[in-house]
């Protein structure tokens, strides 16, 4: 779309719909040329035995829409007002066959069927409601039927390969998505979100939304539907939607804003845009299908805006049948009875009592068509597809002035008309422009009202600003903080000075200390308050994640709860208490205090500046004043040297004592050995001596020698050897 600068009007103007039928070209016609209707006359009294034409018609009472309720009654008008007139169909009066399809397509089929098997034939189809009017338009073709449709939106029906017979006075749903996109680029919005209900009208009027906000450069961001529970649909679009398009039936309404109650989707942050065409008090209606209170619907639905088809002519000139638009209406609300707020339909309703005049202008010039053919209107029956084709002509090339406004259909037998825009103010529906699709002009009241003051952001913008702090308070900090570097200093070289005392490496020396990682934490509060150009300095320390040096060997890192000691492996408690002794307190409270820079910032900074004070003075302070206090580093100091010199004695001792046994051991294994070489010798020397004295000489025994070699030899007993032998192995 070209976009033009709207222009403000002080009143509304008076539209002048452009709108191209078939052979007719409005914008280089004078609207005098393309009447086809004669002109308006006073009624006089038609003659008796008139041929009656039969209409059929579907008006939904109840459901979705209701639209009926006012609908039928404009149309007894119309009938009333065209049977009256002696210039249009002078032979023939036209008659009403109607039920009650209460916007259903089962309850709609069931009457379809008796109106078109049950005499008399009717001439034409008159449905309401889109769901209906689409089951009736796919059938007619079968019949030979024209459909004209007082009250169906649905792009749908302008298919004209599906529905070649149809016609409707109410435009199509699509009309409303040109003036939908105009006002979202003239609000600067480029991010919508969308929910319908499941059917046909609404699902096709999306699709096509989609595609006019996709070449505008628009996002549809969330897009929603629900068949009869709208409650999860509208809680997904609290993922940020802000600009909603809702699409759905008035009892469907309903429904959806008590939900957008529960959800909090209303008030300054959000604008929703529903259809014009709800009763104006719907959501005061009391409907037991919802439970919120009229006050709940009321502040759900502030400021919403509608875009309606202009469905009765702002101008105060005369319509076809000699009355003003303002006229009609007074009639209608006289013949109705009740209030038109609570009254289906009641917008629509000079959409249907001009199809009327539509149709009798179309059946008006088909009686001149079908004379010159030699047939006549009360010849048409469901087969003779030349009376319809006539009718089909007349209808496409109609042109007239009604009650809604100039009446023209388009190539696809759709009406064309002006955009009417409104919000609710108040409670109230005010308009504030209509728009012109055809030539793409956008009139403008000025008349809009925000809940902000503004129109509202179309998504959540994060933008980043810079809240400064007290300089005296800063100051304040980063002296607190370098004193506590000060002390962690002096706490590790204390520490690291005097580890051979026990008192002071035995806690810190196994595992590790946490002189750094405090020193550290001090460190880290001063950058908190610096600005963005300082900001990387704001990560010097993560949490708990602090480096230690532990007994001089590897770096280990110090974890919330337990910290693995680098000598051996095990784990052992932390010095320090886990996070979540400050977390539960600080978290809240910086929370809480946000909004407030230099109270959440004095507030962290001290919480871990004071928490690093204590546990220095807890760990360290004690050790510092026994040590001064009492000596014990010089008296463990000599403990440990004496210690260390005896062990050393002992040790020297048990080393000497051994090698003089071994050496004695050494000794006496070597006599031994010589003693048993002697013997040894001795034995062979006797036995030689023998066996040259007399060959069969004794021969000693195995127990003999095995007494000899022994290195025991001297502690066998007397039994365990032969004495005698010995004895004699001695002389």
């Amino acid at each position: 779309f070209s976009h033009t600068a709207p222009h403000i009007l002080p009143e509304p103007p008076p539209p002048h719909p452009i709108a191209v039928g078939a052979g007719v070209d409005p914008s280089h016609t004078p609207w005098a040329a393309v009447h086809s209707a004669p002109a308006p006359s006073p009624p006089h009294p038609r003659p008796p035995n008139l041929k009656a034409l039969h209409i059929g018609a579907l008006f939904p009472m109840s459901g979705g829409w209701p639209g009926g309720q006012a609908c039928l009654p404009a149309v007894r008008m119309a009938l009333e007002d065209v049977n009256n007139r002696r210039d249009i169909l002078p032979d023939y009066e036209l008659r009403l066959i109607h039920h009650d399809s209460q916007c259903e397509p089962g309850q709609a089929t069931k009457y379809l069927y008796e109106l078109l098997y049950n005499d008399p034939i009717k001439i034409i189809l008159m449905p309401g409601c889109s769901s209906v009017s689409t089951l009736v338009a796919e059938a007619a073709r079968m019949w030979n039927l024209i459909v004209l449709s007082y009250g169906s939106s649905s792009p749908a029906l302008s298919n004209r390969q599906r529905f070649p017979t149809f016609f409707r006075t109410h435009p199509s749903a699509t009309l409303h998505n040109p003036t939908r996109v105009q006002l979202f680029k003239k609000w600067g919005w480029t991010k919508i979100a969308t929910i319908q209900q499941t059917t046909e009208v609404f699902t096709s009027t999306l699709d096509d939304l989609e595609e006019r906000v996709k070449e505008a450069g628009i996002e549809i961001t969330f897009r929603q539907s629900f068949f009869s529970d709208p409650a999860v649909p509208v809680k997904n679009l609290k993922q940020d939607a802000r600009i909603i398009v809702g699409l759905f039936y008035e009892t469907e309404a309903r429904k959806v804003f008590c939900e957008v109650f529960k959800a909090e989707l209303f008030g300054k942050k959000y604008v929703w845009f529903l259809i014009g065409w709800y009763a104006d008090n719907w959501f005061r209606v009391k409907d037991p299908a919802i439970n919120c209170t009229e006050d709940q619907m009321k502040q759900a639905v502030e400021g919403h805006i509608t875009t309606e088809i202009v469905m009765l002519n702002p101008e105060n000139t005369r319509s076809i049948s000699n009355m003003t638009s303002q006229e009609f209406i007074e009639k209608l609300k006289k013949r109705v009875g009740r209030n038109p707020e609570e009254t289906g339909g009641f917008q629509e309703a000079p959409l249907a009592y001009d199809a009327i005049w539509a149709l009798a202008l179309a059946l008006n010039k088909t009686s001149t068509e079908l004379v010159k053919k030699g047939l006549r209107l009360e010849d048409f029956n469901y087969n003779n597809r030349t009376i319809t084709d006539e009718i089909y002509r007349a209808l496409n090339s109609s042109a007239f002035e009604g009650v809604s406004g100039h009446v023209v259909f388009d190539a696809s037998g759709s009406r064309m008309a002006w955009t009417l825009i409104e919000q609710l103010q108040n409670s109230t529906y005010k308009k504030i422009g209509y728009y012109d699709t055809t030539k793409d002009n956008l009139s403008w009241y000025n008349n809009v009202k925000w809940i902000g003051g503004s129109p509202p952001a179309d998504y959540t913008k994060v933008i980043p600003t810079f809240r400064f702090l007290s300089q005296k308070l800063f100051i304040s900090v980063s002296v607190l903080s370098s004193l506590g570097i000060l002390l962690a200093i002096i706490c590790l070289a204390f520490n690291i000075y005097n580890g051979h005392v026990r008192c002071v490496g035995t806690p810190l020396g196994v595992g590790c200390h946490g002189c750094p990682g405090l020193s550290t934490r001090v460190a880290a509060d001063p950058p908190f308050g610096l600005d963005g150009r300082g900001k990387g300095m704001m990560w010097l320390v993560v949490w708990e994640g602090e480096l230690c040096c532990a007994g001089g060997t590897r770096p280990a890192l110090c974890c919330h709860c337990l910290m693995p000691c680098p000598l051996g492996g095990q784990q052992l408690p932390s010095l320090f208490p886990p996070p979540q002794v400050l977390c539960l307190i600080t978290a809240p409270v910086t929370m809480i205090l946000n909004s407030q820079q230099d109270a959440a910032f004095a507030f962290a900074s001290l919480a871990v500046i004071f928490s690093s004070y204590i546990t220095l003075v807890v760990l360290f302070v004690p050790k510092m004043r026994r040590l001064i206090t009492r000596g014990e580093w010089q008296s463990e100091q000599q403990d440990t040297m004496k210690t260390g010199s005896s062990t050393n004695n002992n040790e020297e001792e048990k080393s000497r004592l051994l090698e003089k046994e071994n050496r004695e051991l050494q000794t006496i294994i070597s006599e031994k050995e010589e003693r048993v070489s002697e013997l040894r010798q001795q034995l062979k020397d006797r036995q030689q001596l023998r066996s040259r004295r007399r060959p069969a000489l004794y021969q000693p025994s195995l127990p003999l020698v095995r007494c000899l070699v022994s290195e025991q030899a001297d502690k066998l007993g007397r039994n365990n050897c032969d004495g005698s032998r010995v004895h004699l192995l001695y002389k």
